[in-house]
């Protein structure tokens, strides 16, 4: 059956998040991942009035993220989501800060942060400040995996980096990376960068490596990137971030010199 990919509206966001959270709460990776976010569980009406009015705040004060929903074209049905932000611009590092983790305490937040630490300590060492594509959540309705609506998703984040010249930065699942490589997503070689959770931390019996992953826009650096030229892809964007942030020493360092002048 065809599936349509649209920008996803406010009466979306809870059928957007039904999805999301059948998905996750079906997947190993995703359940575990959904136990250390949301350890009072996702389930509980109280839960999704809270977290639905949560979206709704944030989907007015955001600047950069978009949800986009999949829909089933002969039911209406929304089957699946993706969730991302788009960076256009070079970012400070005020600007690329962590995000806070308001709704935890205690052991429960320092939990959380030790998996989220890692995460974004690798995105920060691979993308930095650059502009690109990071997308923080491809879901599908279990009822609705196999028959191509993940595929649908996808590419069309596939297409928005192409049509943009961004790359594409994501943390796969194991169960997930095969659905990415073949849309032309490439790991990052672990020497740049690699994130393994602790079983200690998981509540599982042995450590979980993340496969943290890059689709390079078409036009760019080419449609096929294998391990070894993305390594060169990451030196190039290295030299870029150098020059960047000299230019900004140099913006500084004028700066003084005109007070001083004044």
């Amino acid at each position: 059956m065809p599936y349509l990919v649209l920008p996803a509206l406010i009466p979306d966001i809870r059928p957007c998040y039904n999805t999301y959270f059948a998905a996750f709460t079906n997947d190993p990776s995703g359940s575990i991942l959904l136990d250390i976010l949301f350890p009072s569980g996702v389930t509980t009406e109280e839960f999704r009035e809270a977290h639905t009015g949560g979206t709704l705040q944030w989907w007015h004060t955001s600047e950069t993220q978009y949800t986009y929903k999949c829909v089933d074209s002969e039911t209406g049905e929304i089957v699946g989501m993706a969730l991302g932000d788009v960076f256009v611009k070079w970012r400070t590092e005020e600007e690329r800060k962590m995000p806070e983790i308001g709704w935890l305490a205690g052991e429960q937040r320092k939990r959380a942060e030790q998996v989220l630490d890692g995460l974004w300590g690798a995105r920060e060492r691979i993308m930095g400040g650059r502009p690109y594509v990071y997308i923080h959540a491809f879901a599908v309705d279990p009822k609705h995996q196999g028959k191509g609506a993940g595929s649908a998703l996808v590419q069309a984040i596939v297409d928005l980096g192409n049509s943009t010249g961004l790359p594409i930065y994501l943390e796969a699942t194991p169960s997930s990376e095969n659905i990415y490589f073949k849309k032309g997503f490439r790991r990052v070689p672990a020497e740049i960068a690699r994130v393994v959770h602790e079983a200690s931390v998981l509540g599982t019996n042995e450590d979980v490596e993340v496969p943290l992953m890059v689709k390079l826009p078409q036009g760019v650096y080419g449609a096929k990137v294998d391990g070894e030229r993305m390594g060169e892809v990451w030196a190039e964007w290295q030299e870029e971030r150098k020059q960047k942030e000299q230019q900004k020493q140099q913006q500084q360092q004028q700066s003084a010199a005109e007070v001083i002048r004044s």
